[in-house]
Formats: C-alpha cells, sequence, structure tokens
C-alpha cells in the first residue's frame, strides 16, 4: 500500500529536485535560441562562406594567369642568342619564342625530368635512372681560347637534384669510368663551370676504352670546331632504355648506348652531325664511321633535337650529314 504523506495546512511543501533542474535546463534553451544569438550564428556562417569564396576566386586567377603564360623559365638561359653568330644577322634564326636557348631538346619519349641550369650547362635530369636524358650547351671560340681554369676532379652530386642521385662510392671497384657528358675541358673558362662539371648529374658509367678513347677523340675534336665556326651547339648523353642494369648501392643506370648532336653555321647555312657509340672500345674504328644524320639519333633517344630552329632550316640539317665539311 503507498506511504501517504501528511501535510499541516501553511506548510510549504518542498520542490522536487528534479523538477528544479528541468526548469533551469528549459530555460537554457530558450536563451540559446534567442534571436540575437542565431544572428551572429548566422552572420559568423556567411562571414566563413564569403572568405572561401574569395580565396576560389584569387586561386582561379592566379592559375588562369600562369596557364596563359609560356613556361621558358626552365629553359631561358641569359646567354643573349639575338647577336648569336650562327645567325647568320638573323636573330630569328636563333631565338624561338622569349630567348628560349637553340641548344635546348625536347623529350619525347616520356621520360622523367628535371631541368637544372648551371654556368656552363643545362642538364635534363633522370631521378629513376641517375643519370641524365640529356645535357645541352653553347662552346665558343672565345670559351676554347680562353683555357685559364685548372681541371677540378672533386666530383659531387648536384645540390639541385631532386630526388635519387649517384656518389662515390657506386662507382667505386666496378670498372666503369665517371664519365663527363659536358666535358671538364669545355669548361677551362670558368671556375665555377669547372666545378659544376663534375656534379653527378653531368656524369654516366662509362667502359673505360669508350671515355678515354673515341668518346675524347670527339671531345677534343669539336673544341677544334668550335674555334674554326666560331660556336657550336651541342647536347650529348645516354640513350635511355628501360631495361638498363644497374650501378651501386643507388641502382644507377648503366647505358648502352651514347649519343652526341652538333649544330653550326657553314657558308651561311646551319650544319649538323650526330653520333652513335655502343658502351665500349672502338679499337681503330674512325669517328667518321660513327657519324650519322641527327635525325637516326632522333630515332634512337625519342628525343627532339634543335627544335626552335625553323622547320624548313631543322629538317634539312638534321635529314643528312655532310662529312666533308667536318672531317
Amino acid at each position: 500500500m503507498a506511504k501517504k504523506i501528511s501535510r499541516t495546512r501553511g506548510q510549504a511543501v518542498p520542490k522536487s529536485p528534479v523538477r528544479r533542474r528541468s526548469r533551469r535546463t528549459i530555460h537554457r534553451k530558450k536563451r540559446a535560441a534567442s534571436p540575437l544569438w542565431i544572428s551572429l550564428r548566422n552572420l559568423f556562417i556567411w562571414a566563413v562562406i564569403l572568405v572561401a569564396c574569395v580565396l576560389l576566386v584569387l586561386y582561379i586567377f592566379n592559375y588562369a594567369s600562369g596557364r596563359s603564360k609560356p613556361d621558358t623559365s626552365s629553359f631561358f638561359i641569359e646567354k643573349s642568342l639575338a647577336t648569336d653568330p650562327l645567325a647568320g644577322g638573323s636573330p630569328s634564326e636563333a631565338l624561338s619564342g622569349d630567348g628560349l636557348a637553340l641548344e635546348i631538346p625536347i623529350l619525347q619519349n616520356g621520360q622523367r625530368e628535371q631541368i637544372i641550369e648551371h654556368e656552363g650547362y643545362t642538364v635534363s635530369y633522370n631521378s629513376d635512372y641517375r643519370i641524365a636524358n640529356w645535357v645541352a650547351y653553347e662552346l665558343t671560340g672565345e670559351e676554347v681560347r680562353k683555357n685559364t681554369v685548372e681541371r677540378s676532379n672533386k666530383f659531387v652530386p648536384d645540390p639541385d637534384v631532386e630526388g635519387a642521385t649517384a656518389l662515390q662510392e657506386d662507382y667505386s671497384g666496378t670498372g666503369y669510368d665517371r664519365g663527363h657528358l659536358a666535358p671538364a675541358g669545355d669548361m677551362k673558362w670558368s671556375a665555377k663551370a669547372m666545378r659544376e662539371s663534375f656534379y653527378f648529374s653531368n656524369i654516366c658509367p662509362q667502359k673505360p676504352k669508350l671515355n678515354q678513347g673515341l668518346w675524347k677523340d670527339l671531345e677534343e675534336l669539336s673544341r677544334q670546331w668550335a674555334v674554326e665556326q666560331g660556336s657550336l651547339y651541342i647536347v650529348t648523353g645516354p640513350v635511355i632504355e628501360p631495361d638498363l642494369k644497374r650501378l651501386g648501392k643507388n641502382r644507377i643506370g648503366i647505358p648502352r648506348q651514347f649519343y652526341k648532336v652538333i649544330c653550326t653555321t657553314r657558308d651561311k647555312e646551319r650544319s649538323g652531325i650526330g653520333f652513335l657509340f655502343e658502351n665500349r672500345g672502338y679499337g681503330k674504328t674512325s669517328l667518321q664511321a660513327l657519324a650519322v644524320p641527327i635525325d637516326s639519333v632522333e630515332k634512337v633517344t625519342g628525343i627532339d633535337f634543335f627544335p626552335f630552329l625553323p622547320d624548313e632550316t631543322e629538317k634539312q640539317m638534321e635529314a643528312n650529314v655532310r662529312l666533308e665539311s667536318w672531317f
């Protein structure tokens, strides 16, 4: 039976604690739902949305502005080609698109690349193989004649390389030379250019009989041609293939072939020559026997050389090679 609670007339009945908490809760809810609070909350939300919209518009504007201009920063070299001695007095022969350097090629084989500019050369570095796709530079007769800087012989990693790189120990005891692409002998006009020619981004594993044989002979002959003609545009590098063997702890790609292509002007006409070398010694083989049209090198490498020449000039220069004008 339920217990009855007696109550004397005039005696206050205690309020239930639960009821008091319930009333305070209701009061807080009413206060939270006040119009002022709702207005402030909505104002804050709209302010956040407005700021987000402004940032989005600015991002789209900057992106569109960047896309509207050709990205030439990676390819631009400060040497002015407007007075290029090979242009025959016509700047349009030497220049294409905001001062793009004539010697810079374009990859068409889908290889990874990072373009790095140094004092004496520009390199397209391939971090997959830790070697260059190509190294390009202009060699002038004046630079060859200057010849004032001693050889460095200090091989070091390129500080501008992003990603994996070769190290000194990768070559130790392997039987391969650290073969220059842009030779140190072409950089004796500048102490900085000489130091940078020993960056590993400019080095490839080469058999000693190639590096110290016909490869060296062609480097020396190129310097002679630069003096005779006034200037050469040179692109050189390894032939990148998907199944290259690897060297050392950092897995440096070992090329099976190397190439060098050269452009100059002879008798007021563009003249070009290409060379393909296997990574081996050649004994008494002559350089003439390895000379090929630049078109042939393009087919093997998947690289478009001297793309900033007028199309007709490029086509004629690369289709054949006149050995008698070179040797």
